[in-house]
């Protein structure tokens, strides 16, 4: 199975839960729009700082788009993050109001320095987040996405991973989520929609 196949594999079942209806005026959204909304998982990982970071307690009552992913993918991570980056860069405000976790699921290669420097060359406030094997596969399991798994051998070994970003509204819940492909004019729109969920809601 290659990256690829197991991004569609696991964007398909999200893709089931796409519907109207939701808290969340779906029109206004163009990421997938998720019709029962979840919150979020509760895990607790390793920051690039060696401190402990409880995903929902630190992001709690703010806009937060968890990504899982590695440093050494060539394609979807640094796309995701570059495109986020410029959002925030245009949009202070949206910045100001958000968080972006990042969890490696390569805690063979990435260790907190380099995690801390790729991160670095998107924006430096993006959290990043590792942990032992076992702790991610549990990170992953808690939020609804099929763990990573390595394919390959030895020291050039890539990784499958979920290719979408989770993102929660400042009330906790995760309401869409946003493939790889995913253009930047859909991410400001959306991000600053859903900073803004409580007047979507009336």
């Amino acid at each position: 199975m290659n990256r690829r196949f197991l991004t569609l594999a696991g964007l398909s079942v999200a893709l089931v839960l796409t519907a109207c209806g939701t808290d969340v005026a779906s029109d206004q959204l163009q990421g997938v729009v998720i019709e029962n909304p979840s919150p979020k998982g509760q895990f607790v990982l390793t920051d690039t700082e060696g401190q402990p970071f409880d995903f929902a307690r630190e992001t709690e009552g703010k806009l937060t788009l968890l990504y899982f992913g590695y440093v050494n993918c060539p394609d979807i991570c640094p796309v995701h993050l570059a495109q986020i980056a410029e959002v925030f860069s245009q949009h202070p405000e949206v910045a100001r109001e958000s968080e972006v976790v990042f969890v490696s699921v390569d805690p063979t290669r990435d260790t907190p320095e380099v995690i801390r420097d790729f991160l670095d060359n998107f924006d430096s406030d993006f959290v990043g987040l590792t942990g032992s094997p076992d702790e991610l596969v549990a990170a992953q399991e808690a939020v609804g996405v099929p763990p990573a798994r390595i394919t390959g051998d030895g020291e050039d070994y890539v990784i499958d991973h979920a290719g979408w970003v989770i993102v929660y509204a400042p009330d906790g819940l995760n309401h869409t989520i946003y493939p790889f492909g995913t253009r930047q004019t859909e991410w400001t729109n959306d991000l600053q929609a859903l900073l803004n969920f409580e007047e979507i809601q009336s």
